[in-house]
């Protein structure tokens, strides 16, 4: 079936892309345009060419398997299709119904007008993908609505509505009707071509052109650094640069060399891994053709911080929650959270007042479990012990209907034993949010020994009505993102204990390696009271071989919460969550590493050994999981890991950067490590096995008796 469609109205030949889902310009779909432009270009009875997209979209832009395929001499892309177009002599309209995006906006570009209809979005998001526009956008971009905005645009790499657009000057109109039969009407009675190639615009003369060092110096410096997830962010800021300073054939050509530079780098790479991972994280083995239970309505048990949150997130995807909350001041704590968050949405433009309004009304609290009867699903949020879950439980089996799932928030406990109190094991699972839970884009989705096909199709779809990026778990202590993360923090502890300061091992962390935050600020930011109650049902998981922890937690210093933590926080500095190097907690640690009798060679300690021995305790323990079940592909590791911990994307996750460090090399240092600091860093079997025959570990994939584990 052609993904081409052709119709001629009055002279004019409208060109239409049919290729579902998004129409995207793969080498296919565009060896199969390019004819069909080049005909139009021929046919003396055609005056004007209208582009236009089916299924709702203009076109979604390239297919991103395509770079990771070297074209051949043969291969046809949007590039030549833009060619066509340049040297066609006819009006070319682009007329935009949907989402135009990175390379559908470039062959929008390309054409003398560009028309849309209020609903369309357009965007250039290549920068999200360790790339930029590859098509000739960051030369005809910045020619259209200047070098500064152009910019700012592609290094969001944000979506931008009609309106938006055309305020900007991308767009020519913003039509109300049918938009390719303006687009026609246009097209007819267009009085000359426009292409945006051909203009001799002010962005080289003038004052454009000695602001430009300026602007560029500055643009350089707002970004990361190159080997710090900024690299596609340089080469962008250069192609622009090249839009000002250089005609427009070369500045073309920098960029499609730029383009490749970065289409063969390892960030882009690892950028495009977490893209293709997300589309993977629902293809689980077991479920079937089980149909999803439709979830109008949802019980939170819990109104504290992440009850309060998790009801946020059913409220904005439009579903009705009651927070069962038993306590008045912690009611009106839950009521001040959100309204706070929704006035501030409307404060920043992202949110209307009315619907800021139904939002938080949908929110309803109530001390009796008996309001929960006619939910579809009821998430427990209440404190991290197993007894008060259990009595939780107990009480919302026999009052929620019996068709209803239910669910726990639980971050590292038993799903089975919960479960096991209620008459409904099938209907039953974890839904571990992170906090803050209307905020932070993570859900894991824990199953039971007996949770069917139909509460996991559920879940899945849940998290989808969420906008979350819902990953699968087995039932083990932690999952996924927990059980690893204990490891991570042992290793962080147990260089601290070893002399390396706090704010160091964080400032690596975070300013060299690219973490969002450094583990000390994490473990402030979740509550040093958290990190206690854990070791305290769980012994072996102590993050460090002293008593820091308890002498923390002894001395209230819980964290932000508190105003200490590892750091200290003032609330006159800034937001009052900056991180501030204290020395006395400096001081706690060579206390405690000298009662433990723990050398200290700090001095020693290189910032390449703290990003070793705290990324690959990660990998290891990811191995591990993957070989027992808990996880069912690297990929959903690394997902958990960008998402939920600030993992940096353009290093892919922890289990994508093994295999770009190599796992021999991941290996020989974990051996290292092993002998120098004990057994617990002995290499999971699943990551010898690999490493021994130089593999990687995206080679693995799902498999289908991975569900039962």
């Amino acid at each position: 079936m052609a993904s081409i469609k052709t119709a001629d109205r009055d002279g004019v030949r409208i060109i239409t892309l049919d290729h579902p889902p998004v129409n995207a310009l793969s080498f296919a779909l565009c060896a199969e345009l390019l004819p069909v432009v080049e005909t139009a270009n021929a046919d003396g009875a055609i005056t004007a060419v209208v582009f236009t997209g089916a299924n709702g979209l203009f076109s979604g832009g390239a297919d991103i398997n395509d770079f990771s395929t070297e074209p051949t001499p043969d291969t046809k892309t949007i590039r030549d299709v833009i060619a066509a177009v340049e040297k066609s002599d006819k009006i070319f309209v682009a007329a935009i119904d949907g989402n135009a995006l990175g390379g559908g906006l470039e062959l929008a570009l390309a054409c003398d007008y560009r028309l849309a209809s209020s609903r369309s979005k357009l965007g250039l998001p290549e920068i999200k993908l360790g790339l930029l526009p590859g098509a000739g956008g960051t030369q005809r971009l910045p020619r259209l609505i200047g070098a500064q905005a152009a910019l700012e645009f592609m290094l969001k790499g944000s979506t931008a509505d009609a309106e938006k657009a055309a305020k900007l000057g991308i767009l020519d109109e913003v039509v109300p009707g049918d938009v390719v039969d303006r687009a026609v009407t246009l097209a007819k009675a267009a009085p000359a071509k426009r292409r945006i190639s051909a203009r001799q615009a002010e962005l080289g003369k003038g004052l454009v052109r000695m602001a430009l060092p300026f602007v560029v110096s500055q643009a350089h410096k707002m970004v990361p650094p190159e080997e710090n997830g900024g690299y596609a962010a340089h080469k962008l800021i250069d192609a622009v640069e090249a839009a000002v300073e250089l005609p427009f054939a070369r500045g073309l050509a920098r960029e499609t060399r730029l383009f490749e530079e970065l289409a063969r780098s390892a960030p882009s790479a690892a950028l495009r891994h977490v893209f293709f991972a997300e589309r993977e994280l629902a293809k689980v083995p077991g479920i079937g053709d089980a149909q999803p239970l439709a979830v109008k309505k949802v019980g939170i048990v819990g109104g504290g911080t992440m009850g309060t949150g998790i009801a946020i997130c059913f409220a904005d995807a439009g579903i009705a929650a009651t927070v069962i909350e038993p306590v008045d001041e912690q009611v009106e704590r839950a009521k001040q959270m959100i309204f706070g968050m929704y006035m501030h949405q409307v404060q920043r433009g992202r949110l209307a007042q009315e619907e800021a309004w139904k939002r938080g009304q949908s929110i309803v609290f109530s001390d009796d479990y008996n309001d929960l009867a006619d939910c579809d699903l009821v998430i427990e949020a209440v404190f991290e012990n197993m007894d008060v879950k259990k009595q939780v439980f107990t009480k919302l089996d026999a009052i929620v209907k019996p068709g209803a799932i239910l669910a726990s928030n639980t971050s590292t406990l038993d799903i089975d034993a919960m479960a096991a109190v209620t008459k409904r094991p099938e209907k039953f699972l974890g839904l571990h949010f992170f906090a803050p839970a209307n905020i932070m884009q993570l859900l894991e989705i824990v199953r039971g020994k007996d949770t069917s096909p139909q509460t996991l199709a559920t879940a899945f779809a849940v998290g989808k009505a969420l906008r979350k990026k819902a990953v699968l778990s087995a039932n083990a202590f932690g999952f996924i993102g927990n059980r690893m993360i204990f490891d991570y923090a042992r290793e962080a502890g147990a260089l601290a204990e070893e002399g390396v300061p706090p704010y160091r091992i964080d400032s690596v962390m975070k300013k060299t390696f690219g973490f969002a935050m450094g583990p000390f600020a994490m473990f402030d930011l979740s509550g040093i009271d958290v990190s206690w109650h854990i070791q305290q049902s769980v012994p072996a998981m102590a993050a460090g071989r002293t008593k820091i922890v308890d002498r923390l937690y002894e001395l209230k210093r819980l964290g932000q919460k508190t105003g200490k933590g590892y750091y200290k926080y003032d609330k006159s500095v800034g937001s009052g969550r900056e991180p501030i190097r204290d020395e006395d907690v400096e001081a706690l640690f060579a206390e405690e590493a000298k009662k433990a009798g723990i050398a200290q060679r700090g001095d020693e300690v290189t910032d390449d050994e703290i990003i070793k021995r705290l990324t690959y305790a990660l990998i290891n323990t990811g191995a591990m999981l993957l070989e027992t079940g808990v996880a069912l592909r690297p990929g959903d590791i690394d997902i958990v890991y960008v998402y939920g911990y600030g993992f940096p994307p353009h290093h892919g996750g922890p289990m994508w950067y093994a295999d770009e460090v190599g796992t021999r090399h991941v290996y020989a240092a974990i051996k290292a490590f092993r002998d120098a600091f004990g057994p617990h860093w002995e290499p999971a079997p699943l990551l010898i096995e690999i490493a021994e025959r130089d593999g990687k570990f995206a080679n693995i994939k799902a498999k289908e008796q991975l569900v039962h584990a």
